[in-house]
């Protein structure tokens, strides 16, 4: 008896995606380790003529851009309906289990008659053990229960941090390590900020920097020893220490639309950023200096995979993504930045099983082998048409499914091999 007590004690203190079968799950934008490499394997290397099996069509999440967080048997997305943001929870099966409110949209403040077309959700939800996390387009924070939908807690940082709403509105998935949540507010009283994940309350806040926030999320990395949030804001590359919030090294570095939307890269050390526009690539080297104190270095600078906001994958030491307008698809050498491919084209992507799958923002998904040699497009489809604007939403592989977004619908796709 006391055996089974102690069993279930130690089951309802689990995480969810541990009882979800000990998958690690994909909780958060990008998944877990935040570098949108899928662990799946076992999965199709050629598809059929019009594409996998389609499992089903979800039309009940809104129109946006946010792609899919997956933990507990759950699928998790944000989206605009009537001017409104809502975060839904779905089924594996596509079913809807709630949809709750978090605040007004970004269209229902846009006054330009050109902001409606690029209006929508923005920020992916973060999954944490029980809670689910949205950062909202006008900068409202909330914390939600995974299994009812219900509100623990929520901030409105524009007010909290004196800031101005961006152009396009707020565009980052919050980041969680350990009890802590991070986002960047890019307010007076703050650029970034650190919260208590379980009550919201503010840990800390860094005033250093005076910038205008990015439209990208943060990572958390070990570089020389230390912890480090690393992000951009529109004119820098930055890096906060986790536990206090110190400004620990900055580097000059954005575009003429002051727009950065990639999240960075880090690999040995080394941390890679683009941006669109012209921004180009940047691969610098953070140094930590006798006092403490870092400084970072510029390894190399080019104008080749400006990307827009399709995202980059770093695998094998190749760097793949899509840059701005027509520039292409570029593979890149990451310690040199040397191109070893460019293909016609402009995306978002995502890679598992020795694939990349880059979606076209105009709707058609490639499956490309992923070698440096050259564009090796395995099997292409055109994917069901959603609702209005572009494909924007970044696809992801997982469990053996692949989800793709269009505007108001989510497609889910098996991609197992028989």
């Amino acid at each position: 008896m006391f055996y089974l007590r102690f069993l279930l004690v130690l089951m309802l203190n689990l995480p969810v995606a541990v009882l979800a079968g000990n998958k690690v799950g994909w909780p958060c934008f990008h998944g877990p380790q935040r570098d949108n490499l899928s662990a799946d394997t076992g999965l199709l290397e050629v598809w059929p003529e019009d594409g996998p099996k389609l499992l089903w069509t979800n039309s009940d999440i809104g129109h946006g851009y946010s792609t899919v967080a997956i933990a507990g048997g759950r699928i998790f997305t944000a989206g605009m309906i009537k001017k409104q943001t809502y975060v839904t929870a779905l089924d594996l099966d596509g079913k809807k289990l709630w949809q709750s409110l978090n605040g007004q949209s970004w269209e229902a403040s846009a006054r330009q008659s050109w902001a409606v077309p690029y209006s929508g959700s923005r920020g992916t939800p973060t999954i944490d053990g029980q809670t689910v996390y949205h950062f909202s387009e006008l900068g409202r924070l909330i914390a939600f229960d995974i299994e009812t939908g219900e509100e623990r807690w929520h901030l409105e940082l524009l007010k909290a941090f004196d800031a101005e709403r961006p152009e396009y509105g707020y565009s980052e998935s919050v980041l969680i390590d350990g009890e802590k949540l991070f986002c960047c507010p890019g307010g007076k009283k703050g650029y970034a900020a650190a919260f208590d994940k379980e009550t919201g309350r503010k840990l800390w806040a860094n005033t250093d920097i005076k910038d205008p926030p990015g439209n990208c999320s943060a990572i958390m990395a070990n570089i020389n020893g230390v912890d480090q949030m690393i992000t951009l804001s529109q004119k820098r590359v930055l890096s906060f220490e986790p536990e206090k919030g110190h400004l620990l090294w900055q580097f000059e570095f954005g575009n003429k639309r002051e727009n950065s939307c990639t999240d960075v890269i880090v690999s040995d050390g080394l941390v890679y950023a683009t941006t669109g526009y012209g921004g180009g690539s940047i691969l610098l080297r953070p140094k930590r200096k006798n006092d403490g104190t870092f400084s970072a270095e510029q390894v190399w600078k080019n104008e080749l995979l400006d990307n827009h906001h399709g995202g980059v994958v770093l695998l094998d030491g190749n760097l793949y993504g899509a840059g701005h307008e027509s520039r292409g698809w570029f593979c890149l050498d990451f310690m040199t930045g040397r191109k070893l491919w460019q293909s016609p084209g402009k995306g978002s992507l995502t890679y598992a099983d020795g694939r990349l799958y880059c979606l076209d923002e105009k709707g058609t998904m490639s499956l490309i082998a992923a070698t440096n040699s050259k564009w090796d497009e395995v099997s292409s489809f055109r994917m069901p048409r959603g609702g209005k604007g572009l494909y924007w939403a970044h696809p992801v592989v997982y469990d053996g499914r692949f989800y793709v977004r269009h505007s108001e619908q989510l497609f889910a796709f098996d991609i197992r091999r028989n």
